[in-house]
């Protein structure tokens, strides 16, 4: 059986969960509402305030979402009390990010700047600290939405191995490679 499926999701205070007859899952709490399209298979059962996401059978794809929408109920349930937060970081000579509003302005060593618009969802700050690498912050209540959108970010610089420029987030430990003199002794 699914370890993921069947713990149960604890319900704080302040959400209410509502199950059409869709099944689409609407999460409502402090910080905002989501909503999840389910298969017809699972069923999302409440009690004791606690989620609980039940399979009808053993079949190989039932188990695999039956863990899927557990986690994925779990995320939303997480995202609407305390929400999501990913920092990023600038590292190289001239790098820069700078922000208005929810468009994104990035200088990374090309002939040109990136100006980057982000969802009305995500919300993003950017500080310069002198002597401290540039830094963006997202923060949503999308776990999924947050994600990809830092992974574009990302993907605009991938830190390259050699000096470690590029975008990275903040406590990513990056595998770093000898350059060419380490090979020649």
């Amino acid at each position: 059986m699914s370890r993921v499926g069947k713990a149960p999701i604890a319900l704080p205070a302040g959400v209410t969960v509502t199950v059409s007859a869709e099944n689409v899952v609407t999460v409502k709490g402090p910080k905002g509402e989501l909503q999840q399209a389910v298969d017809s298979d699972i069923t999302i059962a409440q009690e004791d305030g606690q989620l609980l996401v039940q399979r009808p059978s053993e079949q190989k794809r039932h188990k695999a979402l039956h863990g899927l929408y557990r986690a994925l109920l779990n995320n939303m349930v997480v995202g609407v009390t305390e929400g999501y937060k990913v920092q990023q970081e600038l590292v190289g000579v001239g790098y820069r990010a700078t922000n208005t509003g929810n468009t994104l302005d990035l200088v990374l060593g090309y002939s040109h700047h990136y100006v980057f618009e982000l969802p009305k969802e995500i919300k993003v700050t950017t500080t310069a600290d002198k002597g401290k690498n540039p830094t963006i912050i997202l923060e949503s209540i999308d776990k999924q939405l947050i994600g990809q959108v830092a992974a574009k970010i990302r993907s605009l610089r991938a830190p390259e191995p050699y000096k470690g420029k590029g975008i990275k987030f903040v406590g990513e430990v990056l595998r770093r490679k000898a350059g060419k003199s380490a090979s020649k002794k």
